[in-house]
């Protein structure tokens, strides 16, 4: 397939650049990674929801590289902290705790709490930059409960502990298309590749396809 342009990932973490990858995969786009442009620096992180940070890292990555960048702020709101870990998420824990510790902290943390308050939800706010300008952005969430235990070994970060009842398993236990179908990130994904097909096919290039 002839390419038709780039489009810059704004994510250091690798299995989400892995996922945000097969979401936009089939279009005639080469899809880098901060990596494949020579950056290994992330920004800060100070916005005051998912949206203000996604916008955060896409204009940082859009700036430093030149390209049409695509960003992706998400997190697990649990109502039993008070919607919390939220936007600390990737950070929940301290620095340098690893998916492993989060998640044995969150289980330490509802440990006792029956079904009934361990609802949890996903939420995916994704923003792309180019030239500096916002020129899309889509917000999704995937509603859930918080598993007493880890199950499966797909996905990454708190996939394991997100039980979601009309799979009857955990995002751990689904194939990355059965998740892609439901998840906050494979929503709000799909609202960003009828984007860009459209604008793919306003620039002529014939071989756009909303198909995966």
């Amino acid at each position: 397939m002839a390419q038709c342009g780039d489009i810059l990932l704004a994510s250091q973490n690798a299995g989400k650049v892995g996922e945000m990858r097969q979401l936009v995969t089939g279009l005639p786009l080469r899809i880098l990674a901060p990596r494949d442009v020579g950056i290994v620096e992330s920004p800060d992180e100070t916005g005051h929801n998912f949206v203000e940070n996604a916008t955060l890292k896409a204009r940082y990555y859009a700036q430093r590289s030149g390209l049409l960048t695509v960003a992706d702020d998400s997190g697990l709101s649990v109502d039993a902290l008070r919607g919390g870990p939220g936007l600390y998420s990737s950070r929940f824990g301290g620095e340098g705790a690893s998916d492993a510790d989060r998640n044995a902290l969150l289980l330490r943390l509802l440990q006792g709490r029956p079904l009934d308050q361990r609802g949890a939800r996903f939420t995916s706010a994704v923003v792309a930059v180019e030239n500096e300008e916002i020129v899309f952005t889509a917000i999704e969430t995937v509603e859930g409960r918080i598993a007493e235990e880890l199950r499966g070994t797909n996905g990454f970060g708190y996939d394991p502990l997100f039980f979601y009842p009309p799979y009857d398993r955990t995002f751990g236990e689904v194939s990355p298309q059965e998740k892609a179908q439901v998840s906050h990130r494979g929503k709000a994904f799909a609202r960003l590749r009828q984007y860009l097909v459209e604008r793919l096919r306003r620039a002529g290039c014939a071989e756009a396809s909303s198909a995966s």
